[in-house]
């Protein structure tokens, strides 16, 4: 049963994080530290005192109730989603999928331009934002493809494409691994290339200056990721309790994550990090990490690939084809790890010229 779903935060939650912001306990902090230990202090000290006192969640929270929510229960999980109708009703459905620590917010600004021609399905993964918490282990990436497929199926679209990034693009090539017969291509604008020394390929520089890259994140693997999979309900204690903890803990991925020319601004991402607080899923959306299958899942379906210069990394096109159906490869020199956010133009632009180019779409 799908019901519609309408965000309302009690207020006394609301008064509940501004209180707990006004009593922040901070640590202190080496002279001209800088980022060499972590999130600057001043920096932080600024984001939090503005989500205080100048953040407005009333004001956001009106503006995404001005999108069409929906709620389902898939496996005794609830699934939030977003689904917006394009005026054209031939329209092919697209299937939208965040990562972490991202949510449906990820996509406001290229549900405009891409509902001209898609129908947009939107879902929040289990664990996040108003699909959470989940309160059973396993919901990996295949469990989840395998709800979006019922989803889909439940709001009656034969064929459909799948986009994602981060969490979202395995979710997403894992769709098309799933339900092969419904989905028409995958999209994503992120895609982890591993060092492959028995795939006798002869690479450029760039690409093996690529995989140096890949090789240097393996070999040093970012403290975030390493207590989120090992150890996720220790970490979510502290970003559970402490608001300025959650803020540190995502704002320090935006930071490193984006091109330094298409920044997120604050207010967008304190109304993310509102969503983590309010209802309370830093745990729940840390076991994605912790669940999620690390091997390829073969994806029979037609593959877009969209690579952002400022991502965490950079895809290897020679790699990426002994694994994909490769059909558009698409390399920008602006944007980040959070290009819907970044660079909505681009992504949205790349997104219609893959799906609208695909036979059998309709």
């Amino acid at each position: 049963m799908i019901k519609p779903f309408r965000i309302d935060i009690p207020q006394a939650d609301l008064d509940d994080l501004a209180d707990r912001l006004s009593r922040t306990r901070w640590p202190d902090e080496v002279a001209d530290a800088g980022w060499d230990y972590g999130f600057p202090l001043a920096r932080l000290r600024e984001l939090a005192e503005y989500w205080r006192t100048g953040y407005d969640w009333r004001e956001h929270e009106a503006g995404l109730n001005e999108l069409p929510h929906f709620t389902t229960e898939i496996e005794d999980q609830t699934v939030h989603f977003v689904h917006v109708r394009s005026p054209r009703p031939d329209a092919l459905a697209l299937v939208l999928t965040h990562g972490w620590p991202g949510s449906f917010l990820e996509f406001l600004d290229v549900v405009e331009p891409l509902s001209r021609d898609f129908h947009l399905v939107i879902p929040s993964i289990p664990g996040y934002g108003f699909s959470g918490p989940t309160r059973e282990r396993g919901w990996d990436t295949v469990r989840i493809a395998r709800a979006w497929a019922e989803l889909m199926r439940r709001l009656g679209y034969e064929r459909y494409g799948a986009q994602g990034g981060d969490f979202g693009s395995g979710i997403s090539t894992a769709l098309g691994a799933v339900a092969p017969e419904q989905v028409v291509g995958v999209h994503v604008n992120y895609l982890p290339t591993r060092p492959d020394p028995d795939a006798g390929i002869e690479l450029s520089e760039e690409d093996e200056a690529r995989l140096d890259k890949v090789r240097h994140l393996m070999a040093n693997r970012p403290p975030y990721q390493a207590l989120q999979a090992a150890t996720p309900q220790t970490i979510g204690y502290a970003l559970t309790d402490s608001p300025v903890g959650q803020l540190a803990w995502i704002a320090e991925r935006f930071a490193q994550w984006t091109d330094p020319r298409s920044p997120v601004d604050d207010e967008r991402m304190l109304t993310g990090v509102s969503l983590y607080w309010l209802t309370a899923t830093a745990a729940s959306s840390a076991r994605l990490h912790r669940d999620a299958r690390r091997r390829t899942e073969p994806c029979p379906v037609p593959v877009g690939v969209a690579v952002f210069a400022h991502d965490i990394t950079q895809s290897v096109r020679p790699l990426a084809e002994r694994l994909y159906d490769i059909r558009q490869w698409s390399e920008f020199e602006r944007g980040g790890h959070f290009a819907a956010m970044e660079v909505p133009d681009l992504l949205a632009r790349d997104v219609r010229e893959f799906f609208l180019a695909l036979p059998g779409k309709d």
